[in-house]
């Protein structure tokens, strides 16, 4: 039962799609009894018995239509093609089905087999459309019911597939335009993390490096024997000052750090790409003059054939040098350092090395534990990995410490390049104006339904050229020139009297059957329309009729049909 029970759910969720709110309940009611009316009322003036039925059919039907678009539109065409009173219901259904049903060939699909049932259903019931149809040849029954089937629904299907394709369009341009804004807003917010982490590496590379060399400054001066005892005061309050100021530093740098985790920070470094950067290689030298001038025991060595380096490793190469020293000095003062720049066939090899810090003669005033905000190491294994390169630090046997970096050669400027793009895409905010114009043409609804409505279009044109020439036809088919009635004679064989007539035309002279004369017992009779003989009223035709028994014309009549 449970089974049943949610069988039946998700059928009535199927064919009544939800919400069903008051107001649409409401309009969804007055709209199916004016649709069930409407199909009555035209049922009634047809004299049809028929006319509840039809309307309740009609009113249910059109309850369905947005659950059920392809059901309701055959049932609607087979409706259709009974009797005209479904007709609304069938521009209605055709509608629907084109706005809701998705796939095309399956709506080409329901539209073909609703116009074989509005085609059968004529034949088989006379129809405002297709009256006694029986008696028509195939060749004017079903270009009649294409015809009106392309205008009542195809038509009406074409421009509901356009509105809901074009309503379609718009909310997902809508959607996309707060898509863009949204993103819009985080890459401003993006930016300013970049900003917020550039800050922060160039303040802990630069400041902390000059920061650490006063501190190593002071801390040889306060052990000199020389000064005198204020001196050697003084010199304690400049270093501890040093040593605050990097606690502080290192503090605003962890802030920044901790506010741009979200991000790693813009690919390269901050000068424009081609710019050189600030220190660079060249710069190292500086650096170790810098070190050797507080009294730290450092030797530089370069090896290798120089080579030229992009703007990107060239600083990378030399912050990393830079914070080697600071972390050398912090951690280990007065030991020993040895820099090292190796150019290898494929990379250039940056290294930093020191002993084990000696043991200093006497007590520091003031001495406490190193500053140390951690972010030195991962700020120089980011610059390296955004070059292509890698970065190792750790301790040595000799119980000292050893930093190096590999930077690659090639593939920085091509990563420069790449990180460019994609910088200027992400500030752009939008893709290129050609696949945008791609895209928009591609998605245009009106293109396909325009060739639709072109198609149905020259199809009803051809129709209705082809119905001209063969309205003609029939008329010239079912007429009999007063000459030709006159030289034919009663007693003639019938083979030769049809041979003389034309082929006749039952759409243009059933009505004419069983008027005129009693006609002969035994006889069958042709009727034809006369022309050549005035004296007819404007609601009046002459009639030319001709009867045959045992294959010999044994009677010919004229006379006034009315109209």
């Amino acid at each position: 039962m449970e089974a049943i029970a949610r069988a039946w759910k998700t059928a009535v969720r199927t064919a009544l799609p939800g919400p069903w709110r008051p107001r649409r309940v409401v309009g969804e009611t007055v709209l199916a009894l004016l649709m069930g009316g409407f199909a009555a009322l035209l049922e009634l003036l047809s004299n049809s018995g028929l006319a509840l039925c039809f309307g309740l059919a009609v009113a249910a039907a059109w309850v369905l239509r947005k659950g059920l678009p392809a059901t309701v539109l055959l049932v609607a065409a087979a409706l259709a093609g009974w009797s005209a009173g479904p007709m609304l219901l069938l521009v209605c259904a055709g509608w629907t089905a084109g706005a809701r049903i998705r796939r095309v060939w399956s709506l080409v699909g329901a539209f073909v087999v609703g116009w074989l049932l509005f085609t059968v259903t004529g034949v088989l019931k006379d129809s405002a459309v297709l009256k006694d149809s029986a008696s028509l040849s195939p060749k004017l029954v079903l270009p009649l019911s294409l015809g009106f089937f392309l205008v009542a629904a195809v038509l009406p299907g074409l421009y509901g597939r356009y509105r809901a394709q074009r309503r379609a369009l718009m909310d997902a341009l809508r959607e996309r335009n707060e898509q863009l804004l949204r993103e819009r807003v985080m890459v401003v917010h993006q930016a300013r993390l970049r900003e917020r982490h550039r800050i922060a590496q160039d303040m802990h590379d630069s400041l902390g490096h000059q920061l650490a060399l006063i501190s190593v400054h002071s801390g040889a001066l306060e052990v000199d024997r020389t000064l005198t005892d204020r001196q050697r005061e003084a010199v304690g309050v400049l270093r501890q000052a040093a040593v605050a100021a990097m606690r502080e530093l290192r503090e605003v740098v962890g802030v920044l750090h901790d506010e741009s985790t979200a991000l790693p920070p813009a690919p390269g470094p901050s000068a424009a790409a081609g710019t050189p950067a600030r220190g660079g290689v060249d710069g190292v030298g500086a650096l170790v003059e810098s070190s050797r001038a507080a009294g730290t025991e450092i030797a530089l060595t370069v090896e290798g054939e120089r080579r030229p380096l992009s703007a990107s490793v060239d600083h990378a190469a030399y912050r990393i040098v830079q914070e080697a020293l600071t972390n050398a000095h912090k951690h280990a003062p007065g030991a020993p350092i040895g820099v090292a720049l190796r150019y290898e066939p494929d990379a250039l090899v940056v290294e930093v090395t020191n002993t084990r810090a000696p043991e200093l003669v006497g007590a520091r005033v003031g001495a406490g534990a190193a500053v140390s905000g951690g972010q030195g190491l991962t700020g120089l294994r980011e610059r390296a990995r955004l070059v292509g390169g890698m970065v190792h630090a750790g301790p040595t046997p000799e119980q000292g410490f050893r930093l190096a970096a590999v930077l690659p050669y090639e593939g920085a400027e091509q990563d420069a390049a790449v990180a460019d793009g994609a910088e200027d895409w992400m500030v752009d905010g939008l893709p290129p104006v050609e696949e945008e114009e791609t895209e928009r043409r591609r998605r245009n609804p009106a293109t396909g339904c325009a060739l639709g409505v072109v198609a149905v279009a020259l199809t009803v044109i051809g129709l209705l050229v082809w119905g001209v020439i063969a309205f003609v036809k029939g008329t010239d088919d079912a007429t009999v020139q007063k000459p030709m009635y006159d030289q034919i004679r009663v007693g003639t064989a019938e083979s030769e009297v049809m041979r003389t007539l034309p082929r006749g035309n039952d759409f243009f002279t059933e009505t004419y059957e069983g008027t005129g004369p009693d006609i002969p017992s035994g006889a069958t009779c042709r009727w034809f329309v006369l022309k050549g003989v005035p004296g007819a009223g404007w609601n009046e035709e002459h009639v030319a009729r001709f009867c045959f028994r045992d294959g010999v014309l044994v009677e010919k009549q004229e006379y006034v049909a009315r109209v």
